[in-house]
């Protein structure tokens, strides 16, 4: 065995520190040996050799060599067994990330030296007063210096003769005393007394009046931002005239802007691997991923028509390199009430034989799981972290490599004006705009859906992302939005639908078992 590197050994003592682990002599090495097998994929070899020591049962953060060796025979297995049935599948295997939200890093703004830089400190579940301010403010950040580089809010880099109503700087709260005419302003829509809502910004707040206030596509709810057109009348209202989200940005805008930064939690990609990556899922014309929601496992007739779904992609000629199934997994809400852990844990393990028994799949296809809002957990904050391991140590006997994430993926709507239907009169667009221009997955007041404060960075979308999924149980829609592919596969136990979606193309196939 050739020893590693001085610089290898330093990115594997730096990477493996990051994550909590400090690395003997001899792990050091057989890490090493490992990422020799993928001299052009080390980075990703190396996250996915991290993610799985993750999962293991480990009794100390200092590992030996036989730790580090046991999960690297595990992948080395795998991946050979993938190699000699399918090279395609290995490349497509390779290429998938799954990133848990609670090891997404967080990221806050510095509007001084106009940078983003990372949180180093560790966070905490159960955050002071000063964390839950923090949440705001973070939010609040994001959109402004966003929105600062719009064509149309920022201020010209030479003065030039604009009239005011060409003009749409935006004026902060504070600075409204005493303007007179037309103004724009962009802030936090709050409610600060009862019946009486509130504009705030980092300065100040001002009373607001929406009533006759021209609005955008969206959902208007308490805690979104808002850019709002208006004047400041002598009672100290602010007249709203027109409102709206603050202006998207292109994805690609957003990126060269952050240098680099790892906003998604998958690792700085460099250059040579982006383009590689893309390359192999510009070649993956078949690739396909297989998305169902609410997932009934106690429900017999759930789990009929699950096999058909099964039994029909195990068939076709390139199998689908993921399924994801996202909660609820039981029909009834796990809560205090209920008392059937034990068979819910039994019915996971029947999923997981149901899975085994479809060899190409169990070969092939990566299976993810997601909890629902109702599924056993801790609590009913966001991110909702993975399954309970109780639960699922049956199904992992049969599908050893299935993975089990966290969810930041669901919200509900709590609409605080009426929403326009001049362009759209569908309340699924509606939410789609929403979330994209708030950034933010669920932006609404911690009362209706709570959040932890410190991970509320999970729940960003910046910089904007080519595809969300949004797991619910009204009807199953897809909606392409500025670029970006929206979808709902609807609930597979209320309807049977649920949704195909082919990350070459970024189409998304809405799909229903015939009743």
């Amino acid at each position: 065995m050739a020893a590693p590197s001085a610089a290898m050994r330093k990115k594997l003592q730096r990477k493996f520190r990051l994550r909590g682990f400090t690395l003997k002599v001899d792990a050091l090495e057989e890490a090493a040996t490992f990422l020799a097998r993928f001299p052009d994929a080390e980075d990703d070899a190396l996250d996915l050799l991290l993610d799985e020591l993750d999962k293991e049962p480990l009794k100390s953060s200092i590992l030996d060599g036989d730790a580090v060796r046991r999960v690297v025979s595990l992948l080395v297995e795998a991946e050979e067994a993938v190699d000699a049935a399918s090279p395609a599948a290995t490349s497509a295997r390779s290429a998938l990330r799954v990133v848990d939200s609670f090891v997404v890093p967080r990221f806050q703004y510095d509007p001084i030296k106009k940078v983003f830089y990372e949180h180093t400190g560790r966070l905490a579940i159960h955050g002071e007063a000063s964390d839950k301010a923090a949440l705001y403010r973070d939010r609040y950040q994001v959109l402004l210096q966003r929105l600062a580089r719009d064509k149309y809010f920022s201020r010209p880099a030479f003065e030039t003769v604009m009239t005011e109503k060409d003009s749409c700087e935006i004026t902060s709260i504070q600075s409204l005393i005493g303007c007179t005419g037309r103004r724009w302003i962009m802030g936090v829509i709050s409610q600060l007394e009862e019946r009486q809502f509130y504009l705030e910004d980092l300065t100040g707040a001002v009373p607001i009046d929406l009533s006759n206030a021209k609005i955008t596509s969206g959902f208007f709810v308490e805690n979104t931002v808002i850019v709002a057109e208006g004047e400041l009348l002598s009672n100290g209202i602010f007249q709203v005239n027109t409102c709206g989200f603050p202006p998207l940005e292109d994805r690609e805008a957003s990126l060269s802007l952050l240098m680099g930064l790892d906003f998604f939690g998958g690792g700085v990609i460099p250059t040579e691997e982006t383009l590689r990556l893309s390359s192999l899922e510009n070649k993956a014309v078949n690739d396909m991923f297989v998305i169902l929601s609410d997932v009934w496992l106690d429900s017999a007739e759930t789990m009929e028509k699950l096999a058909v779904v099964l039994d029909g992609y195990d068939s076709v000629e390139v199998v689908p390199s993921l399924f994801v199934l996202m909660g609820n997994f039981c029909s009834r809400p796990c809560n205090l009430a209920f008392n059937s852990f034990e068979e819910l844990r039994l019915q996971f393990g029947k999923l997981g034989e149901m899975i085994a028994a479809r060899t190409r799949l169990k070969e092939h296809s990566r299976f993810l799981f997601i909890p629902g809002p109702d599924d056993a957990g801790p609590s009913k904050a966001l991110p909702r972290c993975a399954l309970p391991k109780y639960l699922i140590e049956e199904l992992q006997k049969h599908i050893p490599n299935a993975i089990f994430v966290s969810n930041p993926c669901r919200m509900r709507r709590s609409c605080l004006i009426p929403p326009t239907t001049e362009e759209t009169s569908d309340p699924f667009e509606h939410l789609v705009a929403t979330i994209t221009h708030q950034s933010h997955l669920c932006p609404l007041p911690l009362t209706v859906q709570p959040i932890i404060w410190n991970f509320d960075h999970c729940l960003r979308l910046y910089p904007t992302p080519h595809t969300i999924v949004l797991g619910d149980r009204s009807e199953q829609k897809a909606f392409k939005y500025t670029g970006i592919t929206c979808f709902n596969p609807g609930s597979f136990a209320n309807d049977s639908t649920f949704a195909a979606y082919r990350p070459c193309t970024k189409e998304v196939e809405l799909s229903a078992l015939e009743s």
